[in-house]
């Protein structure tokens, strides 16, 4: 096994718990001659902290090193059968899947009846899960079986088994361009971030419009609905038409309420759901409406921990810190922020480990402005040199840039004045390359290299206020106001003119804004 495989192998066993550890120990061993040796291989495994080959051969000499490889493999595999076993009970497609293989077994012992009976009981369960893939896999060996059980209702069958096809590669079709579209949005948004100007708003809307199938929303099935839905909130994100996108997220959380069965069998769309809307409520600062979303998923937390697979663990441990930390930034209690952060502690380690590329660099962005918000500043440019010091810059184009604008200034906070003409012209040329040179940024950068230039204590409040003056107006221009997304700097500003701290700011103005 490669040494990548290995890898995959150690973080497989890692990502057990004691119940899926204690089940594939029973596994092998009732099922396997070799099972000793796989239980003793999972254990030196389970022990280590990070995969080393070496230390297994020398301690156990009856593993050869010349089949150490074929032993690896087969203990992955039997890994993944255990599992697979261990969830049967669990999620109806496994279940599905297993019984489209006994329909194939007695088909090939010429068993034909008994292969009608399983697909009956089968097609009885796709119905539960909605699964069209399951769905015309079934009527597939309906059609094969159907030349083998003639009978008197043999032409019905023929008819029924035609339009559930059609009905069903119909369904798929649609469903098919939804979701390839939704992966063309999500390509480009990954890469520029929200939208930039006119003519990125532009090629946006023609590829968002020209790929969008025909389709009347009131005819649509459970499941074209709740991937039309997800699509839109994707769309109106993206061009940040908030509102609409916010609409678009409630329809289709409701979906899940509307069909609560769904909640168990699509628990990743669920939380996918929740989650779309408490970022709509957030950014919205619809604080009552967010606080009541966010009782949902806290108490989905609670109740589903010890019967979700390991991938919705993660999500909704991602899910409720994410939201926790966006519930702080709405109230500006950057501090209670920094102790959740310290209280974390190592698991914080793990958690970035686990999260993908993407996740991180928005993790890592909003660490950095929780510790500024708290005029951690220091703290603040470690987190901005792990966003900067990532190595795919054409991931979130726009938070790259956005982090060039928050290391100025905490810069400027620490009175590193001697490095600020340095970090101008490394910010002022990344945002040139990258074509991302906006108003808001000119006018941050002109004031900071004033600012570089040596200025007189008296001199700084009259300046503040000019670049107050010039950023207001930039919140109600629709391209320009986005900046204000990733970094409140009009109450960095007025902090620095009315001498407070920027959490007493903020803080100030959620009050405001919460009392109505």
């Amino acid at each position: 096994m490669a040494k990548d495989r290995s890898d995959h192998l150690f973080t497989l066993v890692k990502s057990l718990n004691r119940s899926e550890k204690r089940y594939f120990k029973l596994f092998v061993s009732h099922h396997e001659e070799m099972g000793a040796k796989y239980i003793r291989l999972f254990e030196m495994i389970e022990k280590q902290n990070k995969f080393d080959e070496n230390t297994i051969l020398q301690k156990e000499t009856s593993f050869e090193p010349a089949q150490f490889s074929n032993l690896k493999a087969h203990l992955y595999k039997r890994l993944l059968q255990s599992l697979r076993q261990y969830e049967l009970e669990k999620i109806e497609e496994i279940q599905i899947r297993e019984m489209v293989d006994y329909v194939q077994l007695l088909f090939n012992r010429g068993l034909y009846q008994q292969s009608v009976d399983m697909l009956g009981k089968a097609h009885k369960k796709v119905r539960k899960t909605d699964n069209l893939e399951l769905k015309l896999e079934l009527l597939k060996w309906e059609k094969i079986i159907l030349n083998k059980t003639v009978g008197a209702s043999f032409q019905q069958r023929v008819h029924r088994i035609i339009e559930q096809v059609e009905d069903t590669n119909r369904k798929i079709n649609l469903i098919n361009k939804f979701t390839n579209l939704s992966v063309q949005l999500n390509a480009v948004y990954l890469k520029t971030g929200y939208i930039r100007n006119d003519a990125h708003y532009l090629e946006i809307k023609e590829l968002f419009y020209h790929n969008m199938p025909e389709h009347k929303e009131e005819e649509l099935s459970l499941y074209e609905k709740l991937n039309l839905y997800r699509l839109y909130v994707n769309y109106y994100y993206f061009t940040e038409e908030m509102e609409s996108g916010y609409e678009y997220a409630k329809r289709w959380l409701k979906l899940f309420d509307k069909n609560p069965e769904l909640r168990q069998s699509q628990m990743d769309e669920y939380l996918n759901a929740i989650n779309q809307v408490m970022i709509a409520e957030y950014k919205l600062f619809h604080y009552a409406d967010f606080m009541k979303t966010r009782k949902r998923l806290q108490a989905l937390n609670q109740q589903t921990q010890k019967i979700v697979n390991e991938n919705i663990r993660y999500r909704l441990l991602k899910y409720v810190f994410v939201h926790e930390f966006n519930r702080i930034f709405m109230l500006g209690k950057f501090n209670i922020g920094v102790s959740l952060l310290d209280r974390i502690g190592e698991d914080l380690g793990k958690f970035i480990a686990r999260s993908d590329e993407h996740s991180r660099i928005i993790l890592f962005y909003k660490i950095a402005c929780l510790y500024f918000g708290n005029s951690q500043y220091s703290e603040a440019l470690e987190w901005i040199n792990r966003v900067q010091n990532d190595e795919n810059v054409e991931l979130r184009e726009d938070i790259h840039s956005f982090t060039r604008i928050l290391s100025l200034i905490a810069h400027y906070e620490l009175g590193n004045m001697e490095v600020i003409d340095y970090y101008i012209r490394s910010a002022y040329r990344f945002l040139l390359k990258k074509g991302d040179l906006n108003l808001f940024q000119k006018y941050i950068l002109r004031f900071l290299r004033k600012l570089a230039s040596g200025f007189q204590e008296e001199d700084l409040i009259p300046e503040f206020k000019k670049l107050l003056e010039q950023l207001i107006p930039l919140q109600s221009i629709r391209y320009e106001k986005r900046a204000f997304i990733y970094f409140d700097i009009i109450s960095w500003l007025e902090s620095k003119i009315q001498h407070r701290t920027v959490q007493e700011v903020i803080q100030e103005k959620a009050k405001k804004q919460i009392l109505g």
